[in-house]
């Protein structure tokens, strides 16, 4: 043993336990109340834990494979790390990147005739409903562990391409030029990786008003889950072809070790707090924004994504309730669409944000699985059992939660224009009462194959290989 292991190896340890101290502190925001965790119920103390993990799993890859020059796609929620009320219709995505160096993406889809305003075909294998790339600067939502982040100007979007404007070769091919600048003459596919602002950066006075991009992320959103199938695409920095890293190091260890608790913490306990204070899960309180919080059992007011509301997708429009509803209870939400969008859906989560179970039961309904009424209206029955209903979102048995729809506009349209949705609860026995007396009953066996559709979409959309 040289003098020189002796220091890698004392680095390393002291890197460990503060990592593991890091794990603690996450652990803490299960069940410490300071920490505004959920209800202490058994079953939400079990999910706790299991949340918990997610952010395990994906600050692993965050932390310890993330290269900004030779950078690779990842999926920052899935079906086994949900949280931050994932929406079930998506694949949540993101690479890491040097905004001052220029990438080029590549991919391959199947029929996109949809993507361009066309009937999409039926039977067929396509390309997801919709798909959005958005280049940022700054951290991804909750790294900073403190609602603080939330202030405007600490990230900026500095470019964004969706579906309704992406070119696609005849053959199904596409590429994305993603750059500080347009190259001149350049007519492709192309996402600036650089935007200049005008206000000072809210903690830093002296940062220059360049913001060069830190990150690309996106979603895949599938709508018609029998055969929709997801795009695996490729991001490479030019120039940086066949170069490597270099070699591993103590340093590039401690710093990573430490990352990845640092992620894991301050993860849990930002989401923790946004639940409990802008979003007044648990009632209102000083911090708490008027008409955005969420209310028990009713909708708050539709909002445009935006830091103050912890990000989203640039192109939706959101809303949030929480659902309390006792076994023989049901929620009938009635949802009036003005203007088509792009991509509409609706999620069930628990307190702690994660999607409720989408595979193996009904935890969300998008535009292709709901059904609306003859007077296009569409209905929706939230409910502990199955009312024999298409439009049935089942809690899993949980008495609250939270409920979440989207609406996606590659434009945003005038308020007017805007979708209205309302709630309200009433007996379970009284659930056909207040549906169209067309409403058509689902038997067991039809939930069965609806649910078999889900299962297999769902092992299709995260297989990995």
């Amino acid at each position: 043993m040289t003098i020189e292991s002796d220091v890698s190896r004392a680095i390393l340890r002291e890197a460990w336990d503060e990592m593991i101290m890091a794990l603690q502190e996450a652990r803490d925001a299960v069940d410490v109340p300071e920490l505004m965790p959920a209800p202490a119920t058994d079953r939400n103390l079990a999910e706790g834990y299991r949340y918990l993990m997610g952010f395990v799993h994906s600050a692993m890859e965050r932390a310890f494979h993330s290269d900004p020059q030779r950078p690779q796609f990842r999926n920052i929620l899935s079906a086994i790390n949900r949280g931050t009320i994932d929406n079930a219709d998506a694949i949540y995505f993101y690479a890491p990147l040097d905004g001052r160096e220029q990438y080029l993406l590549t991919g391959e889809v199947g029929d996109t005739r949809h993507w361009r305003g066309e009937q999409a075909l039926s039977g067929v294998r396509k390309a997801p409903h919709y798909l959005i790339f958005e280049a940022s600067s700054g951290n991804l939502a909750g790294d900073s562990g403190d609602l603080h982040e939330l202030r405007p100007g600490m990230k900026t979007q500095t470019g964004r391409l969706d579906s309704s404007n992406i070119q696609v070769n005849s053959d199904g091919f596409f590429e994305i030029l993603l750059a500080p600048e347009r190259p001149a003459g350049f007519s492709g596919n192309f996402i600036s990786t650089l935007k200049i602002v005008r206000q000072a950066h809210p903690t830093n006075s002296t940062m220059p008003p360049e913001r060069y991009a830190s990150y690309i992320s996106g979603r895949q959103l599938f709508n018609d889950w029998e055969f929709e199938e997801a795009i695996h695409f490729e991001i490479s920095q030019l120039g940086a072809e066949g170069s490597h890293p270099p070699a591993y190091s103590t340093d590039s260890a401690a710093r990573e070790l430490r990352r990845f608790g640092e992620l894991v913490r301050n993860q849990m306990h930002f989401w923790n707090a946004f639940w409990t204070i802008p979003m007044g899960t648990y009632g209102e309180r000083q911090g708490t924004i008027p008409g955005v919080a969420f209310k028990r059992n009713d909708f708050n007011l539709i909002n445009v994504a935006s830091g103050a509301t912890g990000g989203g997708m640039s192109t939706n429009l959101y809303a949030g309730a929480v659902f309390e509803l006792e076994p023989e209870e049901a929620l009938i939400i009635e949802n009036r669409i003005p203007l088509k969008p792009n991509y509409v859906g609706i999620q069930l989560s628990n307190l702690w944000g994660e999607s409720i179970e989408y595979a193996n039961q009904v935890g969300s309904l998008n535009g292709h699985q709901m059904v609306a009424d003859p007077d296009g209206v569409i209905r929706l029955v939230v409910a502990h059992r199955d009312p024999g209903v298409p439009n049935w979102l089942d809690t899993s048995g949980h008495r609250e939660g939270f409920i979440a729809p989207r609406w996606a506009y590659s434009e945003t349209p005038e308020q007017a224009q805007w979708p209205v949705i309302s709630a309200q609860k009433i007996p379970f026995e009284e659930v056909r009462e207040h549906l169209p007396a067309s409403t058509p009953v689902v038997t067991a066996e039809q939930r069965r194959r609806q649910i078999a559709i889900r299962q297999r979409h769902v092992r299709r959309r995260f297989r990995a290989f």
